[in-house]
């Protein structure tokens, strides 16, 4: 029975002989003349995308297997084994693949070439797939987990500061309004706006500074500290 892997563990030269299943999405795909086909595929867990074989044994491998394109979610269940390939200790011999969902190869923005970042945002849903975001996201878990670390260690509470605010929080920054009143007509109370019919019954913001909270829970609690995020318009 295989059991669920990563590609980063599946990576490893520990490996070998294991019998595992893979999920994730197709990098790329490349036929063979000798009648299979390399598909690389990535689920996150590493930079480097792993070289899965089909084999044209397999039951799809006419019907699906040759249309896979970048972006394509796929299962793949196979055997580790050792690469004769440069720059990569295994590979995965399929024994099966199961399409999970398709991607148009002329509409799938991510293609296999570099994207400007002005071009990234605006696939927000898609560009933590790219190298580049990846290691973003895994630069900022570091520092905040080395933070936490420290802060834990010299026993600080992580205090969540609100969000939402009443307070002009020392008129520290031009702030974002919220309000549930329908902005295409405002109930007014006479030449002011009715807030007693927000949500909030009164005028509230996005917060600009965690310090308040933080400070009373301090005052309240000793050492604390927060992640809390703030706007500034």
């Amino acid at each position: 029975m295989p059991e669920k892997c990563s590609v980063a563990d599946a990576r490893q030269a520990s490996a070998v002989g294991r019998e595992v299943l893979l999920q994730g999405w197709v990098r790329t795909r490349r036929d063979s003349k000798a009648g299979f086909s390399f598909i690389e595929l990535n689920d996150g867990s590493c930079f480097d995308n792993i070289q899965v074989i089909a084999d044209k044994a397999l039951d799809n491998y006419e019907s699906e297997i040759r249309h896979l394109s970048a972006g394509c979610s796929v299962s793949v269940k196979g055997l580790v084994k050792e690469s004769p390939g440069k720059g990569q200790a295994t590979e995965v011999q399929a024994v099966g693949v199961a399409v999970h969902g398709t991607a148009d190869v002329e509409t799938y923005p991510l293609q296999k070439k570099r994207h400007s970042f002005e071009f990234l945002r605006t696939i927000a849903h898609l560009r933590p797939r790219t190298n580049t975001f990846g290691a973003i996201a895994r630069v900022r878990n570091c520092i905040c987990n080395s933070i936490h670390q420290y802060f834990q260690e010299n026993e600080f509470l992580y205090i969540h500061t609100p969000v939402i605010t009443a307070s002009d929080c020392e008129g520290a920054g031009e702030m974002f309004q919220v309000t549930t009143l329908p902005l295409q007509q405002v109930p007014k109370a006479g030449p002011d706006i009715d807030f007693e019919q927000d949500f909030f019954d009164r005028p509230a913001f996005l917060t600009v500074s965690g310090q308040l909270e933080a400070e009373i829970f301090a005052c309240g609690l000793g050492r604390a500290y927060t992640f809390g995020p703030t706007f500034r318009a």
